[in-house]
C-alpha cells in the first residue's frame, strides 16, 4: 500500500505544483516538464503492456510468459515509469545547484523493490520502466518548452501562487 499512495502523492504534488506556480518560473516549468514526463511514460507503458501482455509472477513461475491475453500488464512497469520520469527533470534541472536533490532518485528505486518484492512485476519490467521513464524524463527536460503547456493557448503562465 505504501508504493500506491507514493504514486499518488507524486501525482497530487506535481497536479498542484504545476497549476500553482504556472510555468513562468524555472520551479514552475519543471513541474509542467515533468507532469509532460509522468503522462508520457504512462501512455508508453500502457501501450507496450497491451502489446506484450506478460504474466506477473503473482500468475506465473515463468519469466517467458509474453503475449498472455489482454489481461496480463506486467511488462514494463507503469509505476516506476511515472515516478523515474517525474523524477528525472528535477534532477536534471537542479541536480547540479541543489546536490541532494538527487535523492528523489531513491523513490523510483523504492518502487522498482517493493514491486518486485510483493510479486507484482519481474525485474526485467521494473528495469525496461525505469529506463523509459529516466529517457522520457531527459527528454521532457530538454525540451524547449513543456509539451503540455505548449498545447495551450498563450501557455499557462498565471499560476495560483504570486509574490507581492
Amino acid at each position: 500500500n505504501i508504493q500506491k499512495d507514493m504514486q499518488y502523492a507524486m501525482i497530487a504534488t506535481i497536479l498542484g505544483g504545476s497549476f500553482a506556480l504556472g510555468d513562468s518560473t524555472k520551479l514552475g516549468d519543471t513541474f509542467w516538464r515533468s507532469l509532460d514526463a509522468m503522462a508520457i511514460s504512462a501512455a508508453g507503458t500502457q501501450a507496450m503492456k497491451w502489446t506484450f501482455q506478460r504474466e506477473r509472477p503473482s500468475q506465473t513461475d515463468n519469466p517467458d510468459r509474453f503475449f498472455s491475453g489482454i489481461n496480463h500488464s506486467s511488462f514494463p512497469s507503469g509505476e516506476v515509469a511515472a515516478l523515474a520520469g517525474a523524477v528525472t527533470p528535477f534532477i536534471v534541472d537542479y541536480g547540479s545547484t541543489h546536490p541532494a536533490i538527487h535523492w528523489l532518485a531513491a523513490l523510483p528505486l523504492y518502487d522498482a523493490i517493493a514491486r518486485v518484492k510483493v510479486h507484482g512485476h519481474w525485474q526485467s519490467d521494473v528495469v525496461v520502466g525505469a529506463g523509459l521513464g529516466v529517457g522520457v524524463g531527459l527528454w521532457a527536460a530538454r525540451r524547449d518548452h513543456p509539451l503540455i503547456v505548449g498545447w495551450l493557448p498563450g501557455g499557462f503562465v498565471v499560476g495560483y501562487v504570486h509574490r507581492f
